[in-house]
């Protein structure tokens, strides 16, 4: 019975202790986070190079925030769409299907295909080496280009057989110049590499024969058999094996092959995704850092969708809130220089000038582009070539010129020597679409903002004090 209750106590004990080394740190809407995903993400966003650097207690906040927009994206099931479903597993599987094989797998794969080469080689006839000379005969090539490619080679060939120089002459005289730079020396080549009528040659030559010349659709050779043997050994070609493994994704073979046999070796019904998916299980077990890497991924996507659906995206299509948000905080747009709200123009004619006000001056400023489009350039011929936009002070050396009367030089507009501009000088925004881009990006502020709010209150929070202070302060 004593031991029994010993026995249960050393359990019990060995729990807390395991408890202990991965303590909560906070819990958010009663879901734990424990220490070390907060050490994760606290650390990979402050590490050395980051700039705005956070202490531990600045960084709470932001954290709290980011895992609370992950359980809005849970709570509205966006983890449960397929788009995301395909997204996660894909990286996620990336991560483990590597850990399936070990480099000996990768090893006997090269072994498999070195081996099926050196029997292909080998049965055919095994490797040669030759070097030729080579005289060109170009394709239609009249009689009298055959007859003197023919006197060449045969004279060539004379001076062979009185010991001349096959290198020397090769180098003087063969068309093929990748080759004739090496003294006419060809790389080792199989059966079948070559031209048919070179091919035979070659392969029923000796060692060390000098052929007499023969013609191919190329033109009349020479040849000089080097040297001839089996397939190349394995270690001269081991790393250029690997590298082909790699650039044609054979890795990934070897991975369902293996998955494969683990998942028929189970039976039970189990698949290739059955044995990935247990494998993840045991990494992870074992393996913080790759644990919290999945989770950052996971979370990630999940962050970007409902962040674009709760403020990014909708606030962006929401012109009425733009509109209205400008409006309240009108004064936070001031400029302290003015702006030329109008186009900077130039054109083929004089008379275009006058007409392209006309085009669009009762036409509101957002329609501009695509009036002028439509009256200008809506065929082949570009009569106007135009800048439309709110101008500041040295965004267009025409406007600094015509409207805030700068001493500036304008570039000539090649084919357009006529310039003007059109539109009106502001010194204060007249609605928000002359600040839209920060007017958008404070109103995105403000969603954010409310957002959270109701999100802290539907998810409390609770920070362990205790917790927080060890943090990087451990072992």
């Amino acid at each position: 019975m004593k031991s029994k209750m010993l026995f249960a106590a050393m359990l019990l004990f060995a729990g807390v202790v395991h408890a202990q080394v991965d303590p909560t740190i906070m819990t958010i809407g009663g879901q734990p986070v424990t220490r070390s995903e907060f050490e994760y993400s606290y650390n990979k966003n402050n590490a050395e190079g980051v700039i705005d650097k956070k202490s531990v207690d600045e960084y709470v906040d932001l954290f709290v925030n980011y895992k609370l927009k992950v359980m809005a994206a849970e709570a509205a099931h966006l983890d449960t769409l397929s788009s995301f479903k395909q997204e996660f597993a894909t990286y996620r599987d990336q991560q483990i299907r590597p850990a399936m094989i070990t480099n000996a797998d990768v090893e006997a794969e090269a072994w498999r295909i070195y081996s099926q080469a050196q029997h292909r080689v080998d049965s055919m006839g095994g490797l040669v080496k030759p070097a030729h000379i080579l005289i060109g005969i170009p394709q239609k090539a009249s009689q009298a280009e055959q007859d003197a490619a023919k006197q060449r080679v045969d004279s060539i060939y004379n001076i062979l057989k009185k010991d001349g120089d096959f290198a020397e002459l090769a180098k003087k005289y063969s068309s093929d110049v990748a080759s004739a730079r090496n003294g006419g020396e060809l790389p080792w080549i199989e059966k079948g590499q070559t031209l048919k009528e070179f091919d035979e040659k070659i392969f029923s030559m000796k060692k060390g024969e000098l052929s007499k010349p023969f013609l191919t659709p190329a033109g009349y050779h020479i040849v000089i058999l080097k040297d001839k043997g089996k397939f190349f050994p394995y270690d001269s070609l081991r790393a250029d094996i690997l590298k082909f493994i790699d650039q044609r994704g054979l890795r990934d073979e070897i991975i369902n092959h293996r998955l494969d046999s683990l998942a028929k070796a189970a039976g039970n019904g189990k698949s290739p995704d059955d044995v990935l998916a247990e494998k993840r299980i045991e990494m992870e077990s074992k393996d913080a850092g790759l644990r919290n890497l999945i989770r950052e991924y996971h979370d990630g996507l999940l962050l970007y969708e409902i962040s674009n659906r709760e403020v990014w995206d909708k606030a962006a299509k929401d012109e009425a809130g733009i509109e209205s948000y400008f409006k309240k905080h009108k004064k936070r747009y001031k400029w302290d220089t003015p702006r030329f709200k109008g186009i900077a123009y130039y054109t083929k004619e004089a008379s275009d000038i006058k007409a392209v006000k006309e085009c669009i001056k009762n036409i509101p400023f957002d329609k501009w582009a695509e009036q002028l489009r439509k009256a200008f350039n809506n065929d082949s011929i570009l009569r106007i070539r135009v800048e439309k936009g709110v101008f500041k002070i040295g965004d267009n050396a025409l406007v600094d010129r015509e409207v805030f009367k700068k001493d500036t030089v304008v570039a000539e507009v090649k084919g357009y020597p006529y310039t003007a501009v059109y539109g009106e000088k502001l010194k204060t925004p007249k609605d928000y679409n002359d600040v839209r881009g920060l007017v958008l990006s404070d109103y995105q502020e403000e969603l954010e903002k409310l957002w959270l709010e109701k999100l802290r209150k539907k998810y409390p929070v609770v920070i362990v004090k205790e917790v927080l202070a060890t943090v990087n302060k451990h072992e």
